[in-house]
């Protein structure tokens, strides 16, 4: 299934990092990311592989269950390129970080994932 850049960066957000069930977090990551896919973390290293990614995004939101990704504006797409500013945190509460996802997006999945950590607005 081919997707929009806008609808992988929204799905990313709360079907694969902000899933705390893992079977639903497998079944969207091979949804929307290429099976050799790349995702970079700036605290956790590179991870390559539907497996890595499934691994590292369980262990993220181990340690958060409860925080929820928030959009904090409209994704952006040029090319096959986008990029998706949000915060987290428990609902209800102040945001407790933020940041920005930016992908490459291959015949409608992601190819690579870039996480950028960002001041709290």
């Amino acid at each position: 299934m081919s997707h929009s850049i806008s609808t992988l960066l929204r799905r990313n957000l709360s079907d694969v990092f902000g899933e705390i069930d893992p079977v639903r977090r497998r079944a969207a990551l091979k949804e929307l990311f290429h099976e050799d896919a790349v995702f970079y973390d700036p605290n956790k290293g590179v991870h390559r592989g539907h497996a890595a990614i499934d691994h590292i995004a369980g262990v993220i939101k181990a340690t958060h269950p409860d925080f929820q990704y928030q959009p904090i504006a409209e994704p952006e797409a040029v090319g096959d390129g986008g990029r998706i500013k949000w915060v987290s945190g428990s609902p209800g509460a102040a945001p407790e970080y933020a940041g920005t996802d930016f992908i490459i997006a291959r015949d409608g999945k992601i190819a690579a994932l870039y996480l950028f950590f960002d001041p709290l607005p």
